[in-house]
């Protein structure tokens, strides 16, 4: 293959990023840019124009998919089994055994899981520790290592960045100095050590350092807004005085610096290479204007920069001053959904994608992105009632979390003669006790739910039979990987992945933000990690958010997610003026409205009108439909709420339904209120059509 065949059919800032022959050259690509397509065609440019020696050439990513797919790329380029690509650690290890097997040196044995280890030391704390987790703590010691940080240096260093660890600072700090003395005694190595070792060798062992080096003359990096401290002191071990270094990133896609990342080492790669060159990749290449002028305005706080560049009018800044630009053909307009409870939202975005459905619209166009693994489970709930068909990426389903094997068997574990209410009250107790993440403890209060679900419906409820119960209405049969199925699928394992049509759920607050979001450098990323499920979406973008949750046996009061007027505001905007209008125009007008919603009686709720079925009701329809609610509720003694949703009535007031099956298309109906209240509702819009 031609050099010129590589650069043909990129855009100016592609083609730059490609052929420069800076160095170092970083790389900012924004959502949707065709980042590895550029990272790929680099590599592939360099070799073919002899700059570059394919097998000296490194490129390090983060997952061992990456990695294939950055190999297929290359070959169909030309560039066939020459260069080595893995992650940080794979390389590492790789050079490592190497260089035991060069010194004479027996290797030492690779520890795979940490809580091997943790267990028995937390065993020796109980009951201080009788509720974390080995889990948790492993969490904590892996951000540590990936940090630089030793046991000697965590109690300080770890207070001082915030952290919430699962145990008291010193407490945790002399775990984590047991868990390194006991894996040396074993002669065990983890993962992490795989990093620092290797970086350390780099650092003292000139004729290692200097082989590695002549080996690796051109390094590449994928994602380098993830790098932690030791990954970028290893990377810099392997670079030592030179400067051939590409690396690729994107600022508002970090969302990983609770687990160690650091992406100072991107926004900061100017000062670390003074001599090195940028070059912003700022076309958007996967989503439709309207879904790109969302997704910007939930990464700013107020009225900062403008939402999206569409034909040059206007521009959306980024946290390292990337843009940009919509290149796509306008779509529809996203929309935000509010119900009256979880499981309502989950039904109600179950029966939309159902509607949505057909022959050019196979159910993998679809999927729903959740901050947490635990909200996925009414998702799989409804899509098994629905019989769509779904699989749960990532983390696995709800019942494959560790932490709902691990109470299960707990509850297990119990004495037969044990009832099964007293080892709910058990599970319960754990909840309130747990030290563990948010994460968990939601988790762990989805299975609450589920077992007073069971004990309701079995009189004679055992642990056997709940596991059973579990296994037929919650497992199911889901569909491998490669079928044609909905996509459930937390923020962060959905970043580096898209869909035609992706449906945001649970955007409320402590969820979006989540609850331990307490600094701005927290609530920073809490916007990047929503405006990566954003961009997820290429097509067609639903918001949506409950304003009850349960949580285990409880159900509580919600409010939505702040960012929700930053969208809605957009949102407004784009339809009164096209996807080049400047939502901070709006977004003034939208805080006014949402405080003026019932009559200046908003509660605290916060409850925003939805965008979609409902944003535009007829006002005298509204207002009829509003006083007969006040009097069914009257009648029936129960709040208003209870027979309808301010948002239902609202979606009835704008489509105005003239027939049962019209009803039932109305956001937020279902059979049972349609049955119930619907010659009502279909009499009051009738009787304002005639007198209109």
């Amino acid at each position: 293959m031609q050099p010129s065949q590589v650069t043909k059919g990129l855009n100016p800032s592609q083609h730059e990023a490609v052929t420069t022959d800076a160095a170092p050259v970083c790389i900012l690509a924004g959502a949707g840019s065709g980042k590895t397509r550029v990272l790929t065609r680099r590599i592939a440019y360099r070799v073919l124009t002899g700059t570059a020696d394919a097998p000296h050439v490194l490129a390090l990513t983060f997952t061992r998919k990456a990695a294939g797919e950055l190999r297929s790329r290359l070959a169909s380029l030309g560039v066939r089994d020459q260069v080595v690509a893995g992650t940080f650690h794979s390389v590492a290890y790789a050079q490592l055994r190497r260089r035991w097997a060069d010194r004479g040196e027996r290797p030492p044995a690779l520890l795979d899981r940490k809580v091997r280890l943790i267990a028995p030391l937390l065993g020796r704390q109980r009951p201080a520790s009788a509720a974390v987790q080995p889990a948790d703590v492993a969490g904590e010691i892996e951000w540590a290592k990936a940090r630089m940080i030793s046991p000697r240096d965590y109690e300080r260093k770890a207070a001082a960045a915030g952290r919430k660890p699962p145990l008291p600072f010193p407490v945790m700090a002399a775990l984590y100095e047991r868990y390194e003395a006991d894996k040396a005694k074993r002669g065990l190595v983890d993962f992490d050590d795989m990093l620092a070792l290797c970086a350390r060798a780099l650092e003292t062992d000139e004729e290692f350092a200097a082989t590695q080096r002549w080996r690796f003359r051109h390094l590449f990096v994928d994602e380098f807004q993830d790098v932690n401290p030791v990954q970028f002191s290893l990377l810099t071990g392997w670079l030592g005085d030179r400067h051939d270094l590409c690396v690729v990133g994107d600022p508002n896609q970090a969302i990983y610096s609770w687990n160690g990342a650091d992406p100072a080492l991107l926004t900061g790669f100017a000062r670390l290479f003074p001599t090195s060159v940028t070059v912003r990749l700022e076309d958007n290449y996967r989503s439709t204007p309207q879904v790109l002028g969302v997704a910007n305005a939930v990464l700013v706080p107020g009225a900062e920069r403008p939402s999206v560049l569409v034909g040059g009018s206007d521009t959306a800044r980024g946290e390292a001053g990337t843009t940009l630009r919509a290149t796509r053909a306008e779509g529809p307009l996203p929309s935000v959904q509010c119900y009256p409870t979880d499981v309502a939202e989950a039904r109600g975005v179950a029966a939309r994608i159902r509607r949505s459905h057909g022959p050019t619209r196979p159910w993998s166009h679809f999927a729903v992105l959740t901050r947490t693994n635990a909200q996925g489970l009414l998702f799989e709930e409804a899509f098994r009632a629905a019989s769509i068909p779904f699989r749960v990426r990532g983390g696995g389903s709800f019942l494959n979390q560790p932490e709902i094997k691990e109470a299960l068997a707990e509850m297990a574990g119990a004495p037969a003669a044990v009832p099964f209410s007293s080892r709910m009250a058990d599970l319960e107790a754990m909840i309130r006790s747990d030290a563990g993440t948010e994460e968990r403890r939601l988790s762990l209060e989805g299975l609450v739910r589920l077992a007073a679900e069971y004990a309701s419906l079995d009189a004679q409820a055992s642990v056997g039979g709940f596991s059973a119960w579990l296994a037929a209405t919650v497992k199911g049969d889901e569909p491998e990987a490669g079928g044609d199925a909905v996509d459930i699928v937390t923020f962060h394992r959905a970043k580096g992945l898209e869909w035609p049509a992706v449906h945001v759920a649970g955007l409320e607050k402590g969820l979006v933000p989540i609850g331990r979001a307490e600094t701005p450098e927290a609530e920073a990323e809490e916007r990047r990690l929503l405006y990566v499920a954003i961009t997820r979406a290429r097509d067609e973008l639903s918001c949506s958010w409950a304003e009850r949750r349960s949580f285990g046996a409880r159900s509580v009061s919600r409010s939505a997610s702040p960012w929700i007027v930053n969208i809605e505001a957009v949102i407004r905007a784009m339809r009164s003026e096209g996807p080049s209008a400047d939502w901070r125009r709006y977004l003034d007008r939208e805080r006014t409205r949402l405080r003026s919603l019932d009559g200046g009686k908003r509660g605290a709720k916060g409850r925003p009108v939805i965008q979609g079925p409902g944003a535009d009701p007829d006002p005298e329809v509204f207002a009829a439909l509003k006083a007969w609610r006040a009097g069914a509720a009257k009648a029936a003694n129960v709040p208003a709420y209870v027979i309808f949703h301010d948002t239902t009535l609202a979606a009835v007031a704008e489509l105005r339904p003239r027939t049962r099956d019209a009803l039932l298309g109305v956001p937020g109906l279902g059979p049972v209120k349609a049955e119930r209240y619907g010659a009502a509702l279909l009499a009051l819009v009738s009787e304002h059509a005639r007198t209109a």
